[in-house]
């Protein structure tokens, strides 16, 4: 009897520790079915920089939400499912946090035996806002910045053998702050939505040897045929080099060696250009050589030769190309919002899907709209092929349309810059990223002639549109309005190319598919697929004159619906594409291959 009342105990509290199914949630994906707790979102988190090996941490972990100021509790509330957001459905969880509180989450993990005698490094691909991690009881560090990857060294504070502890603690103060924060809220209402706090992206580990590759820039020359590598290292000894070897389809097309703290060039004679209709991709691996020439450390990752530049035409109007050739971008906002994960998709299938039906649709682009996606978002638009514009997440206030730029306190100026620094470096490498968006609307603007140069210094391999929407200073690489419906254009330039950042806003909720039965929010709304189809093609009818003008590029509101917003060309929850994409694939490709006026 004592035996069976222990062991009775034992299943119930591992299945206690176990247990997981989503939160009740206004709607779910239909994606959600596929998530399962034992092994969310497994993929390699990193797919340009990838090591052979790695340690998944995303999983069943403990969680607790107390006072902002309260120690480490002792007693955990439950279960959450990282890397889901705790407000998320998909996390299990469904709670907001709100910025007098911090959410504290507790783990065990076990090192693989093969690892010894390596350092071990602790990754986070995201965390919305401030993240405080201890190893068995150690400080590790504190990290600020809700977009970009980070990791610690954790290995002096790793026990010989056995379950090692991990403690996070973190704090969002949401829009009680001036952070980067995109279109998080407090309490969501029109375009503004639910709150995303805490683990929002893969956690995982892996060994490194002492010497190591942090980092590489790899830049593309298609004018010269060459590509170039930088690697960045770490206790790096003297006489160590970097070997670079470029390969495609199996194929050696090129292998340098050089000193380990300078640019590699590799020749590549007529080079496969990467483009929206040919997104061909080189292989790329990177070693890390000891004074021996014997490998140290070794990573792989691939790259495209592509080039964004500007050009002008007959008239001297300036217009955006890609390969030397002119371009229009055409494409969807896209916000990367899921009703059951937030910022999170279920699955990494679920993350393809929506650049796969933007391609089907007849885009060549997507404009990511004020938040950072994990790195495999661009990778499957590297692989497939769709332009991106990149938006900074926005924070702090707004302006108008005629007002002088904000003036920020010192500690927001530092942390603007700090997380768009961060944003050009780690997404730096992605054939598909051609144009960065420091400011949309006037929110968060400040410095802002400094701040697009200061992007141009750091990336000027790319196309930098200062401001996106209105409250244009003139900067930058291109002018930019919105227009809703629309279309409508910016006057022609001599030195910038015009575009317009954000049109159309058609709405359709679709009863069934929609956040909430009533009081959907749309630009314009429509009750039938008949009509919202007559609706986007006329508007697409409207806009060929403007690309004859000398129009670069329209950006139509939007992917998906999110929330109470029902502009999108799929529902929110993606069951339905609203409009035949045959139709819609017809229309955007009929105005792609009217004359450029070039």
């Amino acid at each position: 009897v004592v035996f069976f009342i222990i062991g009775s105990l034992c299943f119930l509290l591992t299945a206690c520790k176990t247990s997981w199914e989503p939160a009740e949630g206004r709607l779910m994906s239909v994606f959600a079915g596929d998530v399962h707790s034992e092994r969310p979102l497994p993929e390699y988190p990193r797919p340009q920089m990838v090591r052979e090996g790695w340690k998944n941490l995303n999983g069943l972990w403990e969680y607790a939400i107390r006072p902002k100021d309260a120690d480490a509790p002792q007693h955990y509330d439950g279960n959450i499912l990282v890397p889901f957001a705790v407000e998320s459905a998909l996390s299990g969880v469904g709670r907001p946090v709100g910025s007098e509180n911090k959410l504290w989450y507790r783990n065990t993990f076990r090192i693989p035996r093969s690892w010894k005698h390596q350092r071990l490094l602790l990754h986070f691909g995201g965390v919305d806002w401030e993240t405080t991690v201890w190893i068995n009881g150690k400080r590790m560090g504190t990290h600020r910045g809700g977009y970009d990857a980070f990791f610690f060294d954790i290995t002096d504070a790793l026990h010989d053998k056995g379950d090692q502890k991990i403690v996070i603690s973190v704090w969002d103060p949401t829009d009680d702050g001036w952070q980067p924060r995109g279109k998080q809220v407090n309490r969501p209402r029109s375009i503004w939505y639910t709150s995303v706090t805490g683990i929002w992206q893969t956690v995982w580990m892996e060994p490194v040897p002492e010497p190591h590759i942090i980092r590489y820039i790899v830049t593309p020359d298609i004018d010269a045929e060459t590509v170039s590598v930088r690697a960045f290292c770490e206790v790096v000894s003297e006489g160590m080099r970097i070997r670079v070897r470029v390969r495609s389809k199996g194929r050696n097309e090129g292998e340098h060696t050089g000193p380990a703290d300078e640019r590699i060039t590799i020749p590549l004679r007529n080079p496969r250009l990467w483009s929206p209709e040919d997104p061909f991709l080189y292989d790329l691996e990177v070693e890390l050589l000891d004074r021996q020439d014997s490998p140290v450390d070794r990573v792989i990752g691939y790259f495209g030769m592509r080039k964004i530049s500007l050009g002008k035409d007959e008239n001297g109007i300036t217009h955006l190309m890609l390969n030397n050739e002119p371009c229009f971008h055409l494409g969807p906002l896209d916000q990367g919002w899921w009703p059951d994960g937030l910022y999170t998709a279920p699955t990494d299938d679920a993350l393809r899907h929506d650049i796969e039906v933007t391609k089907e649709l007849g885009f060549n682009t997507a404009r990511k709209h004020v938040k950072i996606e994990p790195d495999r978002w661009y990778y499957w638009c590297d692989q497939l092929g769709l332009l991106v514009w990149q938006d900074m997440p926005s924070g702090d206030e707004y302006i108008g349309r005629k007002d002088p730029d904000i003036i920020r306190l010192p500690e927001s100026a530092a942390q603007f810059e700090l997380e768009l620094k961060r944003m050009v470096e780690d997404r730096g490498n992605h054939p598909s990223i051609v144009i960065w968006v420091p400011y949309n609307e006037g929110w968060g603007q400040w410095d802002t002639g400094r701040i697009a140069d200061l992007v141009k210094s750091w990336d000027p391999h790319r196309l930098v549109n200062a401001a996106s929407g209105w409250t244009d200073r003139g900067v930058g690489d291109v002018q930019d309005i919105h227009a809703y419906p629309g279309p409508a254009m910016p006057e022609p330039e001599a030195d910038r190319a015009i575009v317009l950042g954000e049109f159309g806003g058609l709405g359709l909720p679709l009863r069934g598919h929609t956040w909430q039965d009533e009081d959907n929010w749309g630009y314009r709304s429509f009750s039938s697929v008949e009509a919202l189809t007559e609706a986007y093609e006329d508007l697409m009818h409207k806009l060929t004159p403007f690309k004859d003008r000398g129009l670069s590029a329209a950006i139509y509101t939007q992917t998906t619906d999110v929330e109470i917003e029902v502009n999108g060309l799929m529902t929110y929850d993606r069951a339905r594409i609203k409009m035949d994409p045959a139709d819609v694939s017809r229309i955007n490709r009929n105005f792609l291959s009217s004359s450029a006026g070039m």
